[in-house]
């Protein structure tokens, strides 16, 4: 897939994750799961706990998960939900539209800091537009206020609160 954005992914590769990299994508999510916490940010605990890890695998199996490699190494990782999830529609409700729902985005601790995330939204709104998708949603812990403002940094607009967790969407 082509990367023709910023030039932290000029020598990466996006791709959809296989399920030979099943382990290393858990690895990875959880890894930053544990730098959160460590971080005593309240964010990934069912998922540090194992309770996703079903999920995980089922959306690799369906082609919804990406990763993305620099030199074999998977450097990041998210996934993509053409429809709403059980917990999409815990959070946003039952919303009839074509939206795409941003799942578990996240960067290998050796490139957080990096600017590889900035440069990934920025990889997904032309990715999604060449889809025909025009609007891109995610939601993150209400408190967790520097991944809030990451977002509102990079054009996502706070359009609610559910459960406990900020609601963002762009409209690409």
């Amino acid at each position: 897939m082509s990367n023709n954005v910023g030039s932290l992914l000029a020598d990466c590769e996006v791709t959809f994750a296989t399920s030979k990299e099943a382990d290393q994508i858990v690895h990875l999510l959880k890894d930053v799961a544990k730098w959160l916490k460590e971080q005593e940010i309240d964010q990934w605990g069912f998922l540090a706990a194992g309770g996703e890890d079903d999920e995980i695998r089922q959306a690799i199996s369906n082609k919804d998960t990406f990763i993305v490699k620099r030199h074999e190494e998977i450097v990041a990782t998210f996934t993509l939900y053409d429809t709403p999830s059980s917990w999409d529609k815990h959070t946003w409700g039952h919303v009839n539209d074509k939206a795409v729902y941003l799942h578990r985005l996240a960067v290998s601790r050796s490139n957080m800091g990096s600017g590889l995330g900035k440069e990934l939204l920025q990889w997904l709104e032309q990715y999604l537009k060449k889809e025909g998708k025009n609007t891109l949603r995610l939601d993150c812990v209400e408190k967790n206020n520097k991944l809030n403002d990451f977002y509102r940094s990079n054009g996502f607009e706070q359009v609610g609160i559910g459960d406990g967790h900020t609601l963002f969407q762009k409209n690409l």
